[in-house]
């Protein structure tokens, strides 16, 4: 079972860029973030959104999760509501709901969006398959030029070469269950959702 408090993302992007050797500088080349927004989310100063992290994850050539992860690889991975690795900026908050299985490639996530929050200025794209089930509230969500409104009990699976992004246009959060799927040898895979 994985028991953890709240993670240090940020503290754990710096130990994943220094085991690669890369500078601050570098990292920023290969992922297109700036030096200063990197140190900031390094630090604790700045709270990574989800389009960041998927944007260093791709820069460093990592599965997102590996920013979650406990150090040991599990076969069964039980985690308690309390326990969830949390990252939330910009009015979209994101838990892990399992990370840390041998092998894995399954990505679950609980995904709340604030009333007015969106990534609607960063298209996402990425390789694999992604999952939506809303469960609470609505959301629109796009999937190249195609606007989907999801209502609790609906659902979306697509393929995330396309390019999609999503935004709540309501007064309450919506809560989703997102699911991002992708072959381990293909690092880019879900490498795009907070929005910095």
């Amino acid at each position: 079972m994985v028991e953890s408090t709240a993670p240090d993302v940020g503290q754990r992007i710096r130990e994943i860029r220094e085991q690669q050797g890369f500078s601050l500088r570098t990292l920023s080349e290969r992922c297109g973030l700036s030096i200063n927004a990197i140190s900031l989310i390094e630090r604790g100063e700045n709270s990574p959104t989800v389009s960041s992290l998927h944007l260093l994850a791709a820069g460093l050539e990592i599965p997102i999760t590996d920013f979650f992860e406990q150090e040991q690889e599990l076969t069964v991975v039980h985690i308690r509501p309390a326990h969830r690795l949390r990252s939330e900026s910009g009015g979209i908050q994101m838990d892990s709901l399992g990370i840390g299985l041998r092998n894995q490639q399954l990505e679950p996530f609980l995904m709340t969006v604030a009333p007015g929050a969106s990534n609607l200025d960063q298209p996402i794209r990425h390789p694999g398959e992604e999952f939506i089930f809303c469960l609470k509230g609505e959301i629109e969500y796009c999937v190249e030029d195609r606007v989907y409104r999801l209502e609790a009990g609906d659902s979306l699976l697509f393929e995330a070469t396309r390019p999609h992004c999503f935004r709540n246009a309501m007064a309450t959060p919506a809560e989703l269950m997102v699911v991002f799927q992708a072959d381990r040898g293909t690092h880019l895979a879900r490498q795009r959702h907070l929005g910095s």
